[in-house]
């Protein structure tokens, strides 16, 4: 039944309004106002923590930037969810991702910057050299904001696309020109990684890396329109480097760079040069980090702050080398500065606060009737579910009724070849499974991504409050496995995990442990 006429007339006017005020949501600037905030990267023991988005996935944007425009911070980066894997020529480019926060703390998901399927997936897929690093700059004289990604299916090395909104939806323009490595062989590891720097008199600049220059840093200007490069460039005069970061601070530019290069490398050092003019002449250059605080460089944003700008540095916490970095972190913090303007030495920190002259609390976004949940602070990344591993994790009702819904965070590694069974079952108070199993699914590995987030299953069971139940994790698989996301700070004192390695035979309980779930009660 659709409703009458009118109704559905009013269902029509509501839709409009809703599009109306999101497009103003994300483009119309926010009203000025400061807010404290504190970013965590490693817990208490020095353990990289994962960043969950406001829905509780994990925020799945590798290799871009930290961007602000409009009173609204954006994270851009590429996605490996869909399960693409650096020269695993069968895996998908999963595309360009770009949350938002309102604190740097609270990303919400605003998807893909532009449909990352047909002709982008033989641009980019696993048969390809990738592609990577999107970088977004607002040119005031065009309203426009331009996206620069690096691609490997030309021959300058990179592909840029148009929004009129931060967020997107981006659409290509043509393939820009740049001074270097313009007409080289198409197809090959000509320019790589970039950044694009606007300077406050609104000149762009696309500071990138030269490969046939074995791996030298040039900086272009570009035109006014910011879509390809005018001819006018400089080179750092160097070898071996990759992940430039161009910023100005003051009337000095500074340019970090990854050094030496090593892909999806876990800890290269951090370099930087300094220069009066984007155009050089460049100082000598300088190492501030030998490991990146144990990731590779990735960007240097410019926060506004109460006391003046953060130059918040980033680097990608990349996976011990895996082709798919789906489970990469993030290691954010600002640089520190001498009294001279040199960059000190980088001193790896936990967490860091900051007073954002623009920003407002953020918070999560539970679903609909959540009863009991762990939250999404302190988790740590596994993987060991399969081959004969199964997991308990056990919940205590706080209402009776229906339990509507299950969720549990997991991903999958190595490609498992069965799914994920997903069981609620009654629990002891040793945190033991008891009886047949309430309800049970298998969730096939074609509905698991590779970058951790929610699997919700809908049980549609009784439940009593006060009673212990318990949800069990296990799969057949013989190769691969699906992980979890861990605390051991007992995030969740109504429930313990317990640990079996006979496929749920028997359970050994791990009491000050909680596995990422939530549970809703209607």
């Amino acid at each position: 039944m659709t409703g009458s006429p009118g109704l559905r007339a009013l269902r029509s006017v509501i839709t409009l309004v809703l599009a109306a005020v999101m497009a103003v949501t994300l483009s119309a600037p926010a009203e000025a106002r400061a807010f404290t905030t504190t970013v965590t990267n490693f817990d208490a023991q020095g353990h990289q923590v994962v960043r969950f988005d406001t829905r509780g996935d994990a925020v799945d944007a590798h290799d871009g930037e930290i961007a602000f425009f409009g009173g609204t911070y954006y994270l851009y980066g590429t996605s490996y969810d869909c399960g693409f894997a650096w020269q695993a020529t069968s895996s998908p480019f999963c595309g360009f991702k770009v949350y938002t926060s309102p604190d740097l703390v609270h990303w919400t998901d605003r998807g893909r910057l532009f449909d990352a399927t047909g002709v982008w997936q033989t641009r980019c897929n696993g048969a390809t050299y990738g592609c990577f690093r999107p970088h977004v700059g607002y040119d005031a004289a065009t309203r426009k904001y331009v996206l620069w990604v690096n691609v490997y299916d030309n021959s300058v090395g990179f592909r840029v696309l148009t929004a009129a909104n931060p967020a997107g939806p981006f659409t290509e323009a043509p393939v820009p020109t740049l001074a270097v490595n313009n007409n080289a062989p198409a197809g090959g590891v000509n320019n790589g990684d970039h950044d694009v720097f606007v300077d406050t008199d609104g000149a762009a600049y696309l500071a990138y890396t030269d490969w046939r220059a074995g791996g030298d840093i040039v900086v272009e200007r570009l035109a006014a329109d910011y879509l390809t490069g005018t001819g006018g460039y400089a080179r750092l005069g160097q070898s071996q480097t990759e992940a430039p970061a161009l910023f100005k601070r003051g009337s000095v530019y500074y340019l970090t760079y990854s050094d030496p290069n090593c892909g999806y490398c876990a800890g290269t050092g951090t370099s930087y040069r300094t220069a009066s003019n984007p155009l050089g002449p460049w100082s000598a250059p300088v190492k501030i980090s030998p490991d990146s605080c144990g990731g590779q460089p990735a960007f240097v944003s410019a926060i506004p702050t109460t006391s003046g700008t953060a130059y918040v540095y980033a680097s990608d916490l990349w996976n011990n080398g895996q082709r798919n970095e789906a489970l990469a972190n993030y290691y954010w913090a600002p640089l520190e500065f001498t009294a001279t303007g040199a960059i000190a030495p980088m001193t790896c920190r936990n967490s860091f606060t900051l007073d954002l002259a623009t920003g407002s609390a953020g918070h999560q976004d539970p679903p609909p009737g959540v009863d009991q949940a762990d939250g999404v602070t302190g988790f740590r990344t596994y993987c060991d579910v399969g081959s004969g591993v199964a997991r308990f994790q056990t919940f205590v009702p706080s209402r009776s009724g229906t339990l509507t819904a299950v969720s549990y965070t997991t991903f999958q590694a190595g490609n498992p070849n069965a799914g994920l069974e997903i069981s609620v079952y009654q629990a002891t108070d040793a945190f033991q499974p008891t009886g047949a199993a309430l309800n049970s699914v298998v969730v096939p590995a074609t509905s698991i991504g590779w970058s951790p987030r929610e699997v919700t299953v809908a049980p549609d069971i009784a439940v009593t409050a006060g009673k212990r139940y318990g949800l069990l994790v296990r799969s057949a698989t013989t190769t691969g496995c699906y992980g979890l996301e861990y605390n051991d700070s007992s995030p969740y004192p109504g429930g313990g995990e317990a640990y079996s390695n006979d496929h749920g035979s028997t359970f050994r309980a791990e009491a000050a442990r909680s596995l990422k779930f939530s549970t809703s009660v209607g």
